[in-house]
């Protein structure tokens, strides 16, 4: 008599995980630092890729390295955000390259008015499952990534992207 009652139970579980897998998951992050600010929204529909939209405010006009770091932590700013999410510990890399950091999003680009308009979609920052980046911080950069591929010590690290000018933790949003 036991064994159906399990494969009831697995049957529900099954049903119930179904049933998550089906719904949009949003997150936000309110950036901040010195003279920079922004907010970035985060979807993902089901196992889908996650959407990744907002604005940034207060950069100088050009490239600006934009990834997930690993931790939530600004006790210490943006410094104690620690390295860029890397689940499966592979080199820094380009948004579309398979060698790549999960936390990699490339750049972002401000405009003369210093404003970036943030449009990304990404299958490796999921806001559900054992790689979730729900709790981790996004950073906005210095300097332009140069995607692993510009020869600088830091470049296969951080992508060479410079100082963490503003940050902000990715929370559930309703």
């Amino acid at each position: 008599m036991a064994a159906p009652m399990e494969e009831k139970a697995g049957e529900t579980a099954g049903a119930a995980e179904a049933e998550i897998t089906d719904t949009m998951v949003k997150a936000v992050a309110v950036l901040a630092g010195t003279d920079v600010k922004g907010t970035i929204f985060f979807s993902q529909e089901g196992d889908g890729p996650t959407t990744v939209t907002g604005s940034i405010s207060g950069l100088k006009p050009g490239l600006h390295g934009f990834h997930v770091h690993a931790l939530g932590d600004t006790t210490n700013g943006c410094m104690s955000t620690g390295p860029h999410f890397n689940p499966v510990g592979k080199e820094h890399g380009a948004p579309e390259d398979e060698n790549r950091h999960a936390g990699d999003l490339g750049n972002v680009t401000a405009g003369e008015d210093g404003v970036a308009n943030v449009n990304v979609t990404d299958s490796q920052i999921p806001l559900t499952g054992p790689h979730s980046i729900i709790g981790r911080a996004v950073v906005v950069h210095a300097d332009p990534d140069d995607l692993g591929k510009g020869g600088h010590e830091l470049s296969k690290s951080t992508g060479n992207a410079g100082g963490r000018l503003a940050c902000g933790i990715i929370g559930l949003q309703g």
